[in-house]
This record gives structure tokens, sequence and C-alpha cells, in this order.
């Protein structure tokens, strides 16, 4: 198996997707064990002295103002935890809560945090024993960290509240602990909010979201160049001397991509109607334009997570040289941004697919095919619900994209009195992401059905090629009317795993 190895300098995002999706085991670095050991010395020595220091000698939050004496220390640590472990609605995803606490794990071992080695290792020992904390999908405001759902990890480190076992099944914390010979922590001075206080729930969803978005746009080439070979469009749009000269490189990778996709049509330029079009439709033309804005916006979200994967994210932090300082660096604003904006780019994406899918399905528009793309049009149906579909997912990919990064809710008795939303930004981007996929595939079903209808005209062969593997994931071509859902959850599956992209490029070698 994988095996991680956490240092003091951060992680790469492809550390967090072995963690999170593929389990890989994690170690920590002989220098993050003697960072985390000096840190906490620095710690120590400040809470022996009589001077109050936020989080190590007093109250949290608006209570701040309380100074705590050292036998009231460790039930301070462990309250902040208990209480702090609010959540409510539905459980977050594996995936998820697994990135979230290697996240927190990450800004441990930086050595800003104080927290004493074999804190540390306990969770590290836990995400290796495939024990997953129960986190709740409200509570993060994300500002002064994703709160709520850190804490509820925090629990399971400390032997309380729900956890997964590796096999599913939600058991006692302190249970599935005892199994795996770990034993729970007793937290010490600033421990507890070090647990809780960091951006790792939205950057763990940015991570994962952009590793998804990679492949769906690609996908999503993939589709408008069938689509623009079903329609019997003109591929002259897509020379690279046309994208030059407004050098965005997204642009210039779409475009690439479609073109890819359809060397050596038979389709493509072919008019079967009385006048010849000169222009292809915006959602043909201007495929590249609009994905590439999007894989340009990728690129901007994938540099800000990152440095945010380089970052230690505490309040207070622990620094060089002995001193312990209150920062603002929990706020969530540079991530919340970045993941509302994907949300508006992925909106996007999926409209121009639907128009694309529309346009083959209206026989005023689609240059000889047959209404709905149906077998026998009046008797069958054809594709004209699987549009309505689409049509439904791309509503709710605008209202997905609405910001929530623009939201505040003041907290704490005004003591948090702008927050940054992350962590909500971060939910229904995954959620986006999710129905992305469905839009895409829908565009597939049509695009390679619409394709097969062209009788006496040859495809590309990388068309042939994702026509073949379609089919033989079990998507039925033309026909008359059948029970639809199933074919089009294949299709979802199809894209879903990355299959359209894996049968295109076994014809035109890696797509960018």
């Amino acid at each position: 198996m994988h095996t991680v190895v956490v240092g003091t300098t951060g992680v790469t995002a492809s550390d967090v997707l072995a963690v999170a999706r593929a389990g890989a085991r994690i170690e920590l670095s002989e220098e993050a064990v003697a960072a985390l050991a000096a840190a906490r010395g620095i710690v120590d020595a400040l809470a022996a002295k009589p001077d109050p220091v936020y989080g190590v000698s007093t109250g949290f939050g608006a209570l701040a103002t309380r100074h705590i004496s050292p036998g009231l220390r460790a039930q301070l640590q462990r309250n902040i935890v208990r209480s702090h472990a609010a959540g409510m609605g539905p459980r977050v995803e594996r995936e998820v809560v697994r990135a979230l606490m290697f996240l927190r794990l990450k800004t441990v071992c930086s050595g800003h945090t104080g927290v004493r080695p074999e804190v540390a290792q306990t969770m590290a020992d836990v995400l290796n024993a495939g024990i997953t904390p129960v986190v709740h999908e409200y509570g993060s405001l994300g500002c002064s960290g994703d709160l709520a759902p850190l804490s509820h990890c925090a629990l399971t480190l400390m032997g309380e509240g729900d956890a997964e076992g590796p096999d599913g099944t939600v058991r006692p914390a302190g249970e599935l602990l005892a199994e795996h010979g770990i034993t729970p922590v007793e937290l010490r001075e600033k421990e507890g909010l070090a647990l809780l206080n960091g951006t790792d729930g939205m950057l763990g969803m940015l991570v994962m979201a952009l590793a998804d978005l990679d492949t769906l746009y690609k996908s999503a080439d993939i589709t408008a160049a069938l689509t623009l070979e079903a329609l019997l469009g003109t591929d002259r749009v897509l020379a690279p001397e046309l994208h030059a000269i407004r050098p965005h490189p997204g642009q210039a990778a779409s475009a690439a991509n479609m073109a890819a996709v359809l060397k050596g049509s038979g389709l493509t330029g072919h008019h079967q109607d009385d006048a010849p079009r000169v222009q292809d439709a915006y959602s043909v033309r201007c495929a590249p334009q609009v994905a590439g804005a999007g894989r340009d916006t990728m690129a901007h979200a994938g540099l800000v997570a990152e440095r945010e994967l380089a970052a230690a994210v505490d309040n207070p932090v622990v620094l060089p040289d002995g001193r312990v300082e209150s920062n603002g660096n929990f706020h969530g604003a540079p991530v919340a941004y970045v993941l509302d904006f994907l949300a508006v780019a992925v909106a996007d994406l999926g409209s121009i697919a639907e128009r694309r899918t529309d346009r083959l399905l209206d026989k005023n528009r689609s240059h000889g095919l047959p209404p709905f793309l149906a077998d026998d049009a009046g008797v069958d149906s054809g594709l004209m619900i699987a549009q309505y579909t689409q049509a439904a997912l791309v509503g709710e990919l605008k209202r997905l994209a609405v910001p929530a990064s623009a939201d505040s809710i003041p907290s704490s008795a005004m003591q948090e009195d702008h927050v940054s939303m992350g962590w909500s930004a971060a939910r229904k981007l995954r959620t986006a992401v999710d129905n992305l996929t469905r839009v895409i595939a829908v565009e597939l079903y049509a695009a390679t059905r619409a394709i097969q209808l062209r009788e006496g005209l040859t495809p590309a062969p990388a068309s042939q090629a994702v026509i073949d593997a379609v089919g033989a994931a079990g998507v039925e071509g033309p026909g008359p009317d059948r029970f639809l859902a199933p074919d089009l959850a294949a299709a979802d599956a199809f894209v879903r795993a990355g299959h359209l992209v894996a049968a295109a490029e076994t014809v035109t070698g890696p797509l960018r």
C-alpha cells in the first residue's frame, strides 16, 4: 500500500487523494516529530507563566477574557471539543472526513500548533486503522476553521462520540480505538483548540473537486466534439492558429482536444440542408472558449489549493522565535472564493452541453436527424425526456452557482463577525460536480446515438472508439422506445469512472 510521509512543509494534492480515496497509510517524518516536540516545549513554558496566553491559559472566542487556572486547563481543552462537536444533518462522505483529518494532521506537523507528537501520531493511527469519525453536513461557517466538523474528528481521538469502522459500521469511537490498540488522547494546553482551527474540510473538498473536474472537462471536450460531428459541423474553428490569437491556455487545450477527437472524421463539414451553413451555432462553435475559461478557472483554483496545502492554519500559532501569536489565517476566504468560482464555471459548462443536446433533438436545427432521435417519431418519443432531465440538472447547477462566500452570518457574540461560508461553498460544489457528470452523460448518450443515425458517413476513429465502448458498457444504441433510465445510468457510470476519456485516448493519445 502507498505510504504518505507527512513533514513540516505541507503536503501535495496527490497526497490528499491517496489518503482520502485510496486509503494510503501515513507516517510522520523525523523532522515533523522534532518540530512538534520543539513547539510543544514553547507552549509548556508559556503555560507555566502567570501571563494569560490565548488558547493556552484563556477561554476561546468571546470568552477569551477569562484566565484559566492550571487545574482546569485539561478540562478546558476537553470541553472545547465536546461543545464544538455540534454538527447536525446527514453524515459527510468518508473521503471528505479522511481528507479533513489528514489536512489537520498536515498543519499539526508543521510545528506551529504546539500539539504534542503523541497526539499527531494518534491522528495518523486512526486514519491508518480505517476509522472515520461521524461528521455532519451542517456546523461550519468557514471561519475559525471548519469548527464543528473538526471537533467531531477530535472527539474520536478522545475516544468519544461515534465513528465508522473499516467495515462500514458506525459504533462508539472508544470501542473502535480499543479494537485497534489505539489509546485515546488526554488533551493538554492548546491542543483541543489546535485540532479545530483550520480550513481543512473546504480545502479537502476543493482538492477532490479539482481532480474530478480534470476528468470532466476532458469528457466535455469529447462530447462537444461528438455533437459537432453529429450535427455535420465544421472543425475549422478548432485550428490552433485561431486560438493562438486569443492566448488563453485553457481555450487552446479544449480546442486541441476536440480537434484530436475529430481527426479523420467523415462527417464534419457535410451539409444535408438546402442552405449550407457559414457558421455553426455558438454552443458548438464556442465550445473551446467556454470550456477553456473553466479550465483557466481551475488553474487559478489549483494555485490557491497549492498555497493552502503548504500553509499552517491555526490560531494562535507558535513561531520559531518562541512567540505564540493570535492571527486571522484561519479565515476561509481564499478557498471559499475559488470554490464558488468553480461552481459558476461548472454551471456554464453544463448549460452549453444542454444546449448542444437540445440542438441534436430538434429537427429544425439538427440538419437531417429525426425528431428527438426517435425511431418512429410520434409513436416513439426518443430522447425528449432525457433532455428534460438534463435541463432540470442544469437548472439546479445554476442555483448552486449562487456564491456562498458573498454571505456572512456573525457568531460568537459578534467576536467572529465576518465569516467565509467556505464549507457551504465546498458542499454545493460537490453537488454541482456530481450533477455535471450526469449532464455530460446525457449529451454523450444523445451524440453517440445521433452519429449512429448518420448512415453512410464514417465517424472519426476516436468517435467510433467511444461509441463502441459506450455500447460495451450497456448503453444501447438507436431503436424503438425503451425504459430509458437504465441507459442514462449506464452512461453516467461510464463518464464518472473516466471510461469516456480512456476510450477516446485509445486513439488520440493523452488529452490535455
